[in-house]
Order: C-alpha cells, then structure tokens, then sequence
C-alpha cells in the first residue's frame, strides 16, 4: 500500500473493538505487519490480546492511560501525563518499525472523556507515516477526527443487556 488510509468506528453500539479486531486479523493473515494498541483497557480483562499474539499480531496495552468515566477519582495530571508517554512511544513505534496496519483501540475516547485535547490528536494523525493504514475505534469522535478519516463506521445501540442491568460477559463485551 503506498497510502494507508484511516479508519474510524464510533458510536454508542457493540462492536467497534470487534470490528478493529477482525481487520487486524485479516491484515495479518494477509502477511501484512500490524499491531494492536489498546488504551483504557486493563491487560488482564482484554481477552483478546492473547490470541492476537498468538497470530503474530503485536499488541502494546498502555493499561496505565484509565477512562475517567469509569475511574472519576483519577488524577486528572497523572493521566495525561500517561498519555503523553504512551503516544510519545508509540509515535517512536510508528517511525521506526515496517508496520503496515495499526489499531488505534479506545482512541477515540482519549478526546471524547477530554484526556487528550483534539488539536493533539489532529496532529498526531496527521503525523503517521504515510504508509500505515490506522484503524481508531471508541464513542464520541469529532468532527475534526473524523473529516481526517476515509472510512467512518457509526455504531448504533438499538438494543443491549446493560439496559438489563446484565454484567458484561468474559469473551462476549470483554
């Protein structure tokens, strides 16, 4: 691919982390390089990252980078200062490795739950070499991200177990 192109699932429906997975997976089994990246996700509740592994997928879970919505007595400096470490290696990940796809999961959370200002990630996008394909999955994407996008997927909760008060399910919402 001499262009990678950017790829966005939002929305307040399931399956924008499965919809990056599957991509992932199908980069992968088409030889192309990848690596998943996951923020605000804990190493030991995001099943996935073990079976991608197994297929050669690289994955960096930066479980120190922690959703204010569900962690509201984190210290808001402490964080971003977390963020700030965790794109600084990634953006040294970026240049100096041979990827083709990356996975971006929860990015789009940073700038919906205000850990990360919109200007910040403009830029960042902006910056990623110019032959990664990058997929960015969470709720809440801007106008701004999303008109840097080629492909925008809105995710639509029509009906989900939550309502219910159903916990999440190991293997099914996590």
């Amino acid at each position: 691919m001499d262009k990678g192109l950017i790829h966005i699932y939002t929305g307040n429906g399931k399956g924008k982390t499965t919809a990056a997975i599957g991509i992932a997976v199908r980069a992968r089994s088409s030889g192309l390089k990848t690596l998943f990246v996951q923020f605000f996700k804990e190493k030991d509740l995001s099943s996935e990252i073990t079976l991608l592994n197994e297929a050669g997928i690289s994955t960096i879970v930066f479980d120190r980078v922690k959703s204010p919505f569900f962690n509201p007595d984190i210290n808001r400096d402490t964080l971003r200062t977390e963020v700030n470490k965790s794109l600084a290696h990634l953006k040294d990940i970026l240049a100096r490795e041979d990827l083709d796809l990356v996975v971006l999961d929860e990015f789009i959370c940073l700038i919906a739950e205000g850990v990360l200002p919109e200007e910040e990630a403009v830029s960042f996008l902006k910056e990623k070499p110019e032959a990664i394909e990058m997929v960015l999955t969470g709720k809440g994407a801007t106008e701004k991200v999303m008109a840097l996008a080629d492909y925008v997927t809105f995710m639509q909760n029509i009906k989900h177990p939550y309502a219910q008060n159903r916990p999440a399910r190991k293997g099914i919402e996590f």
